[in-house]
């Protein structure tokens, strides 16, 4: 299509995370196979890798911004422009989900932290009584030094009876198939419930050698 030599691209396409020392594909694909394209970066500068009409330039690029050209009788066109994100990630994905407590009272704060340690980019869900409701505040942290490590927490407010239950996190690689997740078990309780009566005085006096002893009746 003279009038358009350059395949029409997804938003999708357009940004394309790749890991550190992978190659990339910058998808400007050509309506016409024998076009000649150029890439040019940022700066507008030609930068020299592999074309491949049905897939478009494959090469080691560093992050920022591309785009591809090309001439059709006399007349320039550009595509779409690409943005590279070089990220930081792990071909494993260790995973791992801590509580505060695992037995909370009616009206307590639930506090669950899922982390995901040396990858930078990941998809993360959770899964947890309360979600279907929307009960539930996410917070992530993203932690540099002295170790890349992501930080999802989840807080529930005054929880209730109806928030017990398992409390799961689901990560995703965000270049790879891999996936991984971990869950922690937390208890709701309508009111406390264990009763403790001390048989002795906020104050006791003691002899010298003296053995004494402090009984607590536990209910």
């Amino acid at each position: 299509d003279p009038d358009m030599p350059f395949v029409p691209s997804v938003p999708e396409d357009q940004f394309i995370l790749v890991e550190e020392g992978d190659p990339a594909v910058i998808p400007c694909r050509t309506s016409d196979p024998d076009a000649q394209v150029t890439l040019v970066n940022s700066l507008d500068k030609s930068v020299h890798a592999l074309y491949d009409a049905k897939q478009g330039f494959i090469g080691n690029f560093p992050a920022g911004s591309y785009t591809c050209k090309t001439m059709v009788k006399g007349v320039e066109f550009k595509s779409d422009e690409f943005l590279i994100y070089i990220i930081r990630a792990t071909s494993q994905l260790p995973v791992e989900i801590e509580a505060l407590k695992t037995v909370y009272k009616t009206g307590e704060t639930i506090v669950v932290t899922c982390v995901v340690f040396d990858n930078e980019v990941v998809n993360l869900q959770w899964n947890y009584p309360g979600k279907v409701k929307e009960k539930g505040l996410i917070k992530l942290d993203d932690i540099k030094v002295p170790s890349q490590k992501l930080v999802y927490t989840l807080t529930i407010p005054e929880a209730s009876v109806k928030d017990t239950g398992d409390y799961e996190c689901t990560a995703r690689h965000a270049t790879k198939e891999v996936k991984e997740n971990k869950k922690v078990v937390i208890t709701v309780h309508d009111k406390g419930f264990v009763h403790l009566e001390p048989q002795f005085s906020p104050l006791e006096a003691v002899n010298l050698h003296e053995d004494k002893n402090f009984v607590v009746d536990v209910q």
